[in-house]
């Protein structure tokens, strides 16, 4: 079984020759040899050195490699020279049919040398069988197995597939970001407990020396708890800074092959090992699970000594987790730890901690943000944690935050107030979990089908209440004149029926040839053109205007579909199983 594409292969007579061979790595490997040779090979050849210099030009005409030295000496710019065309030698990155500009006929419709078929020798590859996963000629079409299979396009599936790729790695790369920056955090965070723990050892030993000789049996069991608490924590985040040095390697050894594999330019050869390698950049950052970059320990020792007791009670000192003799007070202002503030499509969140060395206990936070209009702030969590995330915000605005701690004296002073700005357009796909049970989705949640002859309804995971907004549904399948429905819903919409036949949705329906508009049953605005296998359906929600536009391959369909709308409203489908469609967002206001 191959490791990479995990089909089973026979060895036959032929022997290991048999077996298919990975034509995209021979690909790889080869061009960096003969990069390597070309670049091992490029020396002056008027040089009087030994050994000579390493060539930095080609003379076209005389075809003579010089170093920078022999060039300015034996071939200056003038004079019958003048007019001789100086490039860079062979292997180097922008030398003619080097790598650096794809020249020599390697790029694609150039001098490419086609990859033949395994069972027909003169017959080269030329579509792709999506049910064996595999690349065809046409006479495996017309005489074997692959006759009544799914067949389509080789290099259109060559394309898609280095689609699916790219996208699946900008997921890794970030990803791969976010491990850099958390071992930085990591590394201060081991700074920060060798400090704090230096300090709180000085602090046990001046209490201990100002004790009676009783006290010295009993200091050292208690910086021995120092010890063992401190080299717990260190152990714990070198472990986890060793955790994530590994995954963050093999996610970017993995990036960089890759990355090497979509510069190949043989799509048989891509397709040979697109699938597995898909599979492996999912499973790599399916790999980040949540809670994965965040510290398991804090750099604070919830460790003081209480000199207080009687010196009959010495053996029994032990560490407190408060301070209890000293006079309690509100807490002091929390910290806002901004490297771990961000924002996400129309979230965002906030981290903040306590001082070090604050001997004042906290009891809980309270946070509080404003609308994301310059207008009054309100409370939007009370808790003990540090690290909150607030959903569902406006689209496009700008939020201030500010947090305070409290305690049983009282409610502390708020910390500086930090500004967070909400994206500029929304990324979204269909909510599997809101969606009737017919509906079938696929590509990571953004394709749809059913699987009943009904209209079922799908909303998407994005709710809008402010600004303006654009989505696009691109018809990948269309058969026997089904009437697909695009448009916005409220939460609460029916499920089980066309969209916009109840008071809940405003869509626009479409056949093969043309439009209308429904909401609460209601039929307007019938327009001339429909929509077929390929087509493109754009949906504008303006909630600045409070007014939903319809496009069709990138044509209006008459004024603006509805007028004063207000709410809260989802993207929402309706569809049948004659149509599949593939949602597209994240785009420009068109």
């Amino acid at each position: 079984t191959c490791p990479q594409c995990h089909r089973s292969a026979s060895l036959d007579q032929r022997g290991l020759r048999g077996f298919q061979r990975n034509r995209l790595l021979e690909a790889i490997v080869q061009r960096y040899q003969q990069g390597r040779a070309a670049a091992a090979a490029a020396k002056c050849q008027l040089c009087d050195r030994s050994p000579p210099e390493p060539a930095a030009a080609l003379c076209e005409q005389c075809e003579v490699l010089y170093c920078a030295a022999c060039q300015l000496r034996c071939h200056p710019a003038r004079g019958p020279f003048a007019k001789h065309r100086l490039v860079p030698p062979p292997g180097h990155p922008g030398a003619p049919g080097g790598d650096g500009d794809g020249g020599g006929g390697k790029g694609a419709g150039g001098g490419r040398k086609l990859a033949t078929c395994a069972e027909h020798d003169l017959e080269h590859y030329s579509m792709y069988c999506v049910s064996c996963r595999s690349p065809v000629c046409y006479q495996c079409l017309e005489e074997g197995r692959h006759g009544q299979h799914d067949v389509k396009a080789l290099g259109a599936m060559w394309k898609q597939h280095k689609a699916q790729l790219s996208q699946a790695l900008n997921g890794v790369s970030d990803k791969a970001k976010e491990a850099k920056e958390f071992l930085v955090q990591l590394k201060n965070l081991l700074q920060q407990i060798q400090e704090n723990g230096l300090d709180y050892e000085a602090c046990l030993v001046a209490q201990c020396d100002a004790l009676v000789d009783a006290l010295t049996r009993q200091k050292a069991k208690l910086l021995t708890k120092v010890t063992k608490e401190r080299e717990h924590k260190l152990k714990v985040v070198w472990d986890q800074i060793n955790h994530c040095t590994l995954k963050l390697r093999q996610s970017t050894g993995l990036m960089e092959y890759c990355l090497e594999v979509i510069k190949e330019n043989d799509p048989s050869g891509f397709l040979q090992i697109s699938d597995a390698l898909i599979k492996r950049v999912q499973v790599s950052q399916e790999q980040w699970v949540k809670g994965a970059l965040e510290p398991k320990v804090s750099a604070e020792f919830d460790l003081t000594l209480d000199s207080e007791p009687l010196l009959q009670s010495i053996h029994q000192l032990d560490f407190i987790q408060m301070k209890c003799r000293v006079p309690v007070t509100v807490p002091p202002v929390p910290l806002l730890q901004l490297e771990k503030c961000c924002t996400r499509n129309n979230s965002v969140t906030l981290a903040w901690r306590i001082p070090p060395l604050s001997h004042n206990p906290v009891e809980g936070y309270i946070l509080e943000l404003d609308d994301g209009d310059g207008g009054q702030f309100r409370e939007v969590y009370v808790g003990k944690e540090t690290l909150c995330t607030i959903d569902g915000l406006h689209f496009n605005s700008t939020y201030n935050a500010r947090v305070k701690a409290f305690n049983s004296s009282g409610v502390g002073p708020y910390s500086k107030t930090v500004i967070l700005q909400t994206s500029d357009v929304a990324w979204f796909t269909f909510d599997p979990s809101s969606a009737h049970r017919d509906i079938v989705l696929s590509n990571d949640n953004q394709t749809a089908t059913c699987n009943s002859y009904d209209d079922r309804v799908v909303l998407g995971t994005a709710a809008f209440s402010k600004g303006v907004h654009y989505w696009e549904l691109h018809v990948d399948r269309y058969d026997n004149h089904p009437d697909p429905a695009f448009g916005i819903a409220r939460i609460n919409v029916v499920k089980d029926m066309m969209l916009g036949k109840d008071d809940k949705a405003w869509a626009m329906y479409v056949d093969n040839n043309r439009s209308w508009f429904m909401h609460c049953n209601s039929h307007t605005n019938r327009t001339e053109g429909g929509v077929s296998k390929g087509a493109t359906v754009g949906v504008l929600l303006d909630l600045n205007k409070h007014n939903l536009t319809f496009y069709i391959n990138g044509q209006q369909q008459g004024p603006p579909a509805f007028e004063n709308i207000e709410g809260v409203f989802m993207p929402a489908l309706s569809l049948n199983r004659n149509v599949q469609v593939t949602l597209h967002t994240g785009l420009e206001v068109p």
